[in-house]
């Protein structure tokens, strides 16, 4: 592999701002959509359903361009540059569209632009970190701080300017205004995002060329366990995500609203993380930074197979948390376990994933992961959890049980990870295949 010759550490301040400004982007729009969609657009819960499936749609197609082009025939950063650039245009749009139609089309040309570009900026840090396991997640960690960074600020910018005196009623609903903005700043992060792409050290593609596209090559690295089993097992977990980032920002949002006149604890939190559900959400972000901090030590003293299910039962424990108990004190404890979801999951699952495939079908191995976790996974899941949700909702009340809500994934979690627990490989088919 070649790596780049830029002084590792301010290489790795570029890469950081790179994953900072990724995932504020994202971050910014994502925990609001749902509620936005819902309370303030009046769509049916089967259209927000097919709009949250529509931005998937790009992580699916992903693979078959972003993937080849970044490794045949383009540089990454160039790709990254122009696809940001296109994105930010098309998500300052989403704030004011209030057809279902238009509103459908544009998420799809989003999630086509923007999806593959996640994959991207993690095959484009491989690329050039010297220690993967030492130095990928100083790097990816600062995609977190971005991601809180945003989500905070938002939450508060909309206490502040959208947050009026009045019932609950009046307030839920200048709330859900209020969220237009955040497809707004996702736009303006897009923009700068474009502009620093292009200053990023340059990531051609491979000189190993086999095949003539990519992905079939990438198809046929994961026949071999254990990405096999961990692209299976994504699916679910996916499925797992949509439930957490489609509801719990209502959830919160809702819990906040109830909690503050009567419950100190509560009332300080929202003068911290501001309202709206998003703020409080980034309480999973922050125990993602401790998480990540820590993987590289836990890299070397446990398997792959361990933290993958350490992951696994985190996903089950947060989901009975939002499921079975209603104070602001467990619940925050179910948020915050999302970043050990995250951390001993998701992101050691791209580790198994660049560790398992060869060098010149890297990009196309990480956007095929990147197709299951927020592509097929995604689209299965927005219809499940739609389904769930509508059964789960009196809508003579808008009231949701909670409890049949949040239990569903919680079983879901906890029969992925017995599979994984008995089926992960003790041993890395790589190794012992010829190269």
């Amino acid at each position: 592999m070649i790596h780049s010759s830029t002084e590792p550490e301010a290489l790795k301040t570029r890469l950081s701002v790179m994953m900072f400004l990724q995932y504020g982007i994202w971050g910014a729009w994502l925990p609001i959509l749902y509620p936005f969609l819902l309370n303030h657009r009046k769509f049916e819960l089967e259209q927000v359903g097919m709009i949250l499936a529509a931005g998937a749609v790009g992580a699916i197609i992903g693979p078959f361009i972003a993937g080849q082009i970044a490794d045949r025939y383009f540089s990454t950063e160039k790709f990254l540059a122009i696809s940001h650039l296109l994105g930010a245009g098309l998500v300052w749009l989403l704030a004011d569209v209030d057809d279902y139609r238009v509103f459908l089309w544009l998420s799809l040309l989003y999630g086509l632009i923007y999806a593959p570009t996640l994959a991207l900026t993690n095959s484009l840090s491989f690329h050039h970190l010297l220690d993967r396991d030492r130095d990928f997640g100083k790097v990816r960690v600062w995609g977190t701080v971005g991601w809180i960074a945003v989500g905070i600020g938002f939450g508060h910018w909309l206490g502040a300017f959208h947050t009026p005196d009045g019932s609950p009623e009046v307030v839920q609903a200048a709330q859900d205004a209020g969220r237009a903005g955040a497809f707004r700043l996702s736009a303006l992060l897009g923009a700068a995002m474009a502009l620093y792409c292009v200053t990023l050290p340059h990531t051609p593609p491979s000189k190993e060329v086999g095949q003539a596209n990519a992905t079939f090559e990438a198809l046929g690295e994961i026949k071999r366990q254990p990405l096999l089993l961990l692209f299976l097992v994504a699916v679910p977990v996916s499925i797992i995500h949509q439930f957490y980032f489609v509801h719990t920002s209502a959830f919160l949002s809702d819990l906040q609203r109830r909690a503050a006149s009567a419950d100190r604890l509560a009332s300080t939190i929202n003068e911290v993380f501001g309202v709206g559900g998003g703020g409080l959400m980034t309480i999973g972000q922050m125990v993602e930074i401790a998480v990540l901090a820590a993987i590289p030590f836990a890299a070397k003293k446990f398997s792959r197979k361990t933290l993958l299910a350490v992951g696994l039962a985190a996903y089950a424990a947060r989901m009975a948390l939002f499921a079975y108990t209603d104070s602001m004190a467990t619940i925050l404890v179910g948020v915050g376990l999302h970043g050990v979801c995250f951390g001993c999951f998701i992101f050691v699952a791209f580790m198994v994933v660049d560790e398992e495939t060869r060098n010149d079908v890297k990009a196309s191995a990480q956007n095929l992961f990147n197709l299951v976790i927020v592509g097929i996974g995604i689209i299965v899941g927005s219809m499940f959890a739609t389904w769930i949700a509508k059964g789960a909702t009196d809508f003579q009340t808008n009231e949701v049980d909670y409890t049949a809500l949040f239990s569903t994934p919680m079983w879901i979690a906890l029969a992925c990870l017995a599979y994984h627990l008995m089926y992960y490989p003790s041993r890395s088919s790589r190794s012992q295949a010829p190269m």
